[in-house]
């Protein structure tokens, strides 16, 4: 069974972290490559293309190598996503949580903003959350900041782990809907603000959407004269500053 288990992960296998190649021999070293390079290189390729679209050999290719020689540093390409999603967790600044005269509610809301900024910058990372363990170094470090500033809060942990759940599960769809609003944009070939207006221009058009939904056009209307940015930022407070506002009702109980 432990066997089998680790090789579900790179982390379980206990060799997410290693710098070296994983297999010894002649060839080993390759043009300076590295794992460190192999996974920087990778997160960049996924920034810029999406998961469809990278493969081992795309990434060889980049790197001006054979494919043989990236896997002397992984084992495989379910490892690398592994060593990419810990990477792209790196981006992400904790609170500092041995501040005792910090508000817990302020680096609530800095653990949610730092984690929608990650997602969107890597819109791959959603993706894959849920299909692999992702409890690497930089992941783990965030978790733990964030376990450690709502447990200041003095919940038991089942309170806990549903604040955590709350705040976390709500940043990732967000953050996941805004990334592919921007996704559908793009191939549409258009801009988002141009887009908005599109949609805004349609319904106008069409009286009997207004009359049939008239709660919903009329909202679209009155917040038609902001960027989405704008609106998009609002939002994303005003939810979390909703929910930080439960959690404190749940913490007077």
């Amino acid at each position: 069974m432990a066997s089998s288990l680790r090789t579900t992960s790179v982390w379980l296998a206990g060799e997410g972290q290693g710098k070296a190649p994983k297999r010894k021999g002649a060839g080993a070293e390759v043009g300076g490559l590295d794992r460190d390079r192999i996974v920087a290189t990778t997160v960049r390729m996924l920034d810029a293309d999406g998961l469809a679209k990278f493969s081992m050999r795309r990434l060889a290719a980049e790197l001006g190598v054979t494919a043989m020689s990236v896997y002397w540093y992984v084992d495989n390409k379910d490892d690398l996503l592994e060593l990419a999603m810990d990477q792209a967790s790196a981006d992400m600044s904790v609170p500092d949580v041995s501040d005792e005269s910090a508000d817990w509610r302020d680096q609530v809301r800095e653990l949610a903003t730092e984690y929608r900024k990650m997602l969107v910058a890597h819109p791959w990372v959603a993706q894959l959350v849920g299909r692999y363990l992702n409890i690497g170094p930089h992941t783990m470090a965030f978790s733990e900041a964030a376990l450690a500033v709502i447990r200041r809060m003095g919940l038991d942990d089942r309170g806990v782990t549903g604040a955590l759940n709350a705040v976390f599960q709500f940043v990732y769809g967000f953050a996941t809907i805004e990334v592919l609003y921007r996704e559908r944009c793009r191939e549409a070939g258009v801009s988002e603000e141009d887009y908005l207006k599109q949609v805004m221009g349609v319904i106008a058009e069409r009286p009997e959407f207004s009359k049939q939904y008239k709660e919903a056009a009329e909202l679209v209307e009155a917040r038609g004269t902001e960027s989405i940015a704008t609106i998009r930022d609002q939002d994303f407070t005003y939810a979390l500053d909703m929910m930080i506002a439960g959690m404190e009702a749940m913490q007077a109980r």
